[in-house]
């Protein structure tokens, strides 16, 4: 992508030539800071539930990845992005990125399972379920 020179962005945007330029590009990173806080808020969620879903799966002994259900998320994510002008390639490294850790964590809490104990290391062996 060609770079973008600063006729380009005043003919664009009156707003950002002479003294008003700062500010212009302060409310742009404003708004990039906003939506990086959502972002984090996003995957502290998706995280929160990925961990029950590890629980459960270490609860009933299926394996902590499941190669056919990411190959399907990740179709599904690049036909996303594919839609929102984002390129799909780099979703697809964003989503492998997310599952290598959810597997990771997946792996470690089947770990703790089986070896009776919780995140707190104390020992569930006893526990009812």
């Amino acid at each position: 992508m060609p770079a973008v020179t600063a006729d380009e962005v005043t003919a664009d945007d009156p707003d950002a030539a002479g003294d008003g330029a700062d500010e212009v590009l302060a409310d742009y990173r404003r708004s990039i800071d906003n939506i990086d806080a959502a972002l984090v808020h996003l995957l502290a969620e998706r995280f929160r539930i990925t961990q029950k879903v590890g629980r459960y799966k270490a609860r009933v002994g299926l394996p902590p990845a499941d190669p056919a259900r990411e190959q399907i998320q990740i179709a599904r994510l690049r036909r996303l992005a594919a839609d929102a002008d984002l390129d799909p390639a780099f979703s697809e490294k964003f989503l492998r990125f997310v599952i290598a850790e959810v597997i990771r964590h997946h792996e470690r809490l089947a770990d703790q399972e089986e070896s009776g104990t919780d995140t707190s290391g104390t020992d569930t062996s006893s526990r009812a379920t």
